[in-house]
């Protein structure tokens, strides 16, 4: 359904730092790092993730009840990802990463804030 996910950022070298821990962890790898026109991309499994400075000019924010989800293959790996974005710059939000009963189906959630404050979700699905 999606080509690809783009946020904002107001420092991109911080971005980098934070993305290149995160997609480390998921297999993504970097596709595109280009400063100069204020933007990053990585991709993973035939989509794009993007990082771009705002074209208008304006200060980067955050959507407000906005999240990007990132589909793991196992309840390890989710743990992994929420480690080495904490640890890359990104702060833990929501509940602590674990199993979430959502009408029937188990899921395994770990939540981020990015750098910038983008609200980011990895899932791992138990059945």
């Amino acid at each position: 359904m999606f080509s690809h996910i783009c946020v904002g950022s107001n420092d991109l070298a911080q971005a980098k730092t934070f993305y290149d821990a995160m997609f480390g962890v998921l297999g993504g790898t970097p596709l595109m790092s280009d400063p100069a026109a204020g933007r990053i991309a990585y991709a993973n499994k035939g989509a794009n993730f993007m990082i771009c400075s705002p074209i208008d000019g304006e200060p980067a924010t955050f959507a407000n009840g906005g999240t990007i989800g990132f589909t793991c293959d196992s309840a390890e790996m989710v743990d992994a990802w929420h480690k080495a974005g904490c640890e890359a710059g990104g702060a833990s939000c929501e509940d602590p990463p674990g199993v979430r009963d959502f009408g029937g189906r188990k899921l395994y959630l770990a939540y981020l804030r990015d750098p910038e404050g983008n609200k980011l979700c990895a899932l791992y699905a138990m059945d």
